[in-house]
């Protein structure tokens, strides 16, 4: 399935919708959860035209996202520089991923702090291993080129980090690209957990900080950090660099931990 078949059945309208061939975005039994917040935010901004720049996303993982499904967005509030929409997909006529965005046109800055570049930079990407797909979820073996972000042999604590790019060329607007990636990486308390079991996220909260960003080659630099695991869930950190090193994406995540 390509991106852009993946979003054809998203036409802006309320109603059902059928993804063909949607075994190759499937993390498990749902949608891996980047390509199901992209089908939302398309809902989005395909009911909306005319929306500013994506400044925020709050992403709930109620459910299982499979072939079919049905889509709905509303404008909650309209103001002179920020609107804000829900949308929500349901599955069963239950609601399956519930989503809320935060459009924000741009304003002349009272404010610099640019973002820290990431420490233990781990050089370009072309210059580290090709990560095996061996043992990944059908959606990484069929979207996805990884490669290593961090050093070998060294312990890095829970936190997981990947260069990664999207395997198909294509013509996503570089949020939407954002949107589909920002996912990607398992979560860090893998590397925390005693002894092997399930992991499923449950929300997904992130700021967009660059709403133009293009990186080379269309690589990215992902990164999932465990703050705090206990009682079967973990508290994640999930950024994204582009290849020079400029942060693109800053989120946090809650995560069930199985076993």
């Amino acid at each position: 399935m390509t991106i852009a078949s993946l979003l054809e059945p998203v036409t802006g309208q309320p109603g059902p919708a059928r993804l063909a061939h949607a075994g190759e975005w499937m993390q498990g039994r749902t949608l891996y959860g980047g390509a199901s917040a992209l089908l939302a935010y398309t809902m989005a901004v395909r009911a909306f035209p005319g929306l500013p720049p994506l400044r925020a996303g709050q992403i709930a993982f109620v459910a299982p996202v499979g072939e079919e499904f049905e889509l709905d967005a509303e404008i909650v509030r309209q103001g002179r520089n920020v609107t804000q929409v829900r949308s929500e997909i349901r599955s069963g006529g239950k609601v399956a991923l519930t989503a809320f965005w935060l459009f924000g046109e741009g304003r002349e800055p009272n404010a610099l702090h640019p973002a820290a570049p990431p420490e233990n930079w781990p050089g370009a990407p072309e210059d580290n291993d090709v990560v095996s797909h061996s043992f990944a979820p059908s959606f990484i073996q069929n979207n996805f080129d990884l490669r290593y972000g961090q050093a070998k042999g060294v312990d890095h604590g829970a936190t997981v980090r990947r260069w990664a790019r999207l395997t198909e060329a294509h013509d996503l607007d570089p949020v939407s690209r954002l949107v589909l990636m920002g996912d990607v990486m398992p979560p860090g308390a893998m590397r925390a957990m005693q002894r092997v079991g399930p992991i499923s996220s449950i929300n997904w909260s992130f700021n967009v900080l660059d709403p133009e960003s293009r990186s080379r080659d269309g690589w990215y630099l992902a990164e999932n950090a465990s703050q705090h695991a206990d009682l079967g869930y973990s508290s994640e950190r999930l950024r994204m660099w582009d290849a020079d090193g400029r942060q693109v994406l800053d989120g946090i995540q809650c995560v069930a931990v199985f076993g």
